[in-house]
């Protein structure tokens, strides 16, 4: 069964607010895979893991259906109170139990969740449910982020990282998939067609509120503030209060580039 992170209604909250959808380059490598593999237009898209859905809507724009599944019922509710494309719903269950016949989904999406889930059992339900010459996409971001701001983009990336690498010290051990970019879910796809991409890079325009808000919606940092609420409270007040100190503004709307790099693994099964 998929590992149980993201329950709390708080902290859903966060997540809804400041977790990012996936960035331009990220999104073109996709639609590239799935025109190559004549995957769209298509009748119906399911994003596994969708959390509160900001995956989900970029699906909403080019499929004629769209349906967002996570096992977190905090999640999905987040996910129906945000306003979305009418072509998208959303359900409760987990990554490993698929509501959907068989060979009925024509692509199957993952956005910064595939290493939550039971890899085999999940892997095993994508075959089944994905039609002949249906394709799956599983992407996550990687750890090693960087900030760019005027001149001081190397110092603030500094501060960010310091703060990063303390939070990252309270991670699961499901971590391991990303930090192998991967490699053990590409492995794990059941189509002999497929192939993994690790160099995708996003740039996210991002406020100083963005980007210690995305800190404090990360599993580590929640488990952080379980086991010590003071001292991560004052990690993340300490680490925006140095942030704003280097960029030489009060604001914490002042804007930034927030640099992510993807990992896609990309596959079709056979017809």
């Amino acid at each position: 069964m998929a590992i149980q992170m993201f329950e709390d209604r708080g902290h859903a909250a966060v997540y809804q607010k400041y977790r990012f959808a996936p960035g331009k380059e990220l999104q073109q490598t996709i639609l590239s895979y799935l025109r190559e593999k004549k995957a769209i237009p298509a009748e119906l898209a399911v994003d596994v893991g969708c959390g509160s859905g900001q995956g989900t809507h970029f699906l909403g724009e080019h499929f004629k259906k769209v349906v967002g599944t996570d096992i977190s019922k905090a999640q999905i509710q987040e996910a129906k109170d945000t306003p979305c494309m009418p072509n998208i719903s959303y359900l409760v269950c987990p990554a490993e139990e698929l509501p959907f016949e068989d060979a009925s989904v024509d692509v199957l999406t993952s956005f910064t969740a595939a290493h939550w889930f039971d890899t085999e059992r999940f892997m095993r339900e994508a075959r089944r449910v994905v039609r002949p010459g249906g394709c799956m996409a599983i992407s996550t971001y990687t750890v090693d982020m960087s900030l760019r701001y005027g001149d001081c983009s190397q110092q603030l990336t500094k501060a960010f990282r310091e703060c990063w690498d303390k939070i990252l010290k309270y991670s699961n051990d499901r971590l391991k998939y990303v930090l192998d970019d991967y490699k053990e879910i590409f492995e794990a796809l059941p189509f002999p067609d497929k192939k993994r991409v690790t160099d995708i890079y996003d740039s996210i325009p991002m406020t100083v509120e963005g980007v210690v808000g995305y800190m404090e919606s990360a599993s580590p940092y929640q488990t952080f503030k379980k086991n010590d609420p003071t001292a991560a409270t004052s990690l993340l007040q300490e680490t925006e209060k140095r942030m704003l100190e280097t960029m030489g503004v009060s604001s914490r709307e002042t804007m930034m580039e927030f640099w992510v790099r993807h990992v896609c693994v990309l596959g079709c099964k056979e017809c």
